[in-house]
């Protein structure tokens, strides 16, 4: 999945993967955004990651991607 992933110069993120698990904890859960455990990364952070990623339209390639996979 890191491919389909956006990548930007600087500042140095927040690890993606430990993101994208907070994103699907709180999908999977149906808490609020600020109900995501810390251990996820600030919860501002995992929040906006799922909005920017939602606009441009990141989520559509990674579920393409993961249907296609054997």
């Amino acid at each position: 999945m890191e491919p389909l992933l956006p990548h930007y110069g600087s500042p140095p993120r927040v690890n993606d993967r430990r993101i994208l698990s907070g994103i699907v904890h709180v999908l999977r859960r149906g808490c609020r955004w600020c109900g995501c455990p810390a251990e996820y990364g600030p919860y501002t952070t995992v929040y906006n990651r799922f909005n920017r990623w939602s606009r441009k339209g990141i989520w559509q390639s990674i579920y393409a991607a993961l249907t296609l996979m054997p």
